[in-house]
């Protein structure tokens, strides 16, 4: 977790990598490369980024290495039941404008059992902020090979880009 709690704009992850352990800053790896190169698209500097939104993850803890090797293994429900309320506390905190979920497991917390297909690239409006979706940035998800779903980012970068104007964050 990291961000001050004036933060409008808050970015939840699945869980921190290893690399996000050894230094303490989330999507610190590979994925928080692509990651930042999509907030460049929609006119943010990772170092403002960093320093003035909040960044966070479903559950608090390295999960390992997923058994296929490839990638790391998704927190189960009971781990992701136990951070639940660590969670919940942060966006009471934060009371983001808008929450990036990125990844299946963090759009699932937001927007309920949905396909990525469906919500990337669209405005999710709730009660107190609005959620746009995003896919994983890992390089071992598939789900970016598709050039439709690689229109779906753009999209969902283009709401990012008209909210950072017209709020001026």
């Amino acid at each position: 977790m990291s961000g001050p709690s004036t933060a409008r704009v808050m970015i939840v992850g699945q869980a921190p990598g290893s690399t996000e352990c050894d230094t303490g800053r989330p999507f610190n790896g590979p994925s928080g490369t692509r990651l930042f190169d999509w907030l460049a698209e929609a006119g943010w500097d990772e170092r403002d980024f960093r320093t003035t939104q909040y960044m966070t993850a479903i559950t608090k803890c390295y999960p390992g290495r997923a058994s296929s090797g490839k990638g790391d293994r998704a927190p189960s429900g009971a781990e992701q039941k136990l951070c639940a309320p660590f969670l919940d506390r942060e966006i009471a905190l934060v009371a983001p404008e808008v929450i990036i979920p990125v990844g299946s497991m963090a759009v699932r917390k937001f927007v309920g059992r949905v396909r990525l297909t469906d919500v990337v690239g669209k405005r999710v409006e709730q009660e107190n902020c609005l959620i746009i979706p995003l896919p994983h940035p890992s390089g071992v998800n598939l789900w970016l090979n598709r050039e439709e779903n690689q229109e779906r980012v753009s999209q969902a970068l283009g709401h990012l880009r008209q909210l950072q104007r017209e709020r001026g964050w």
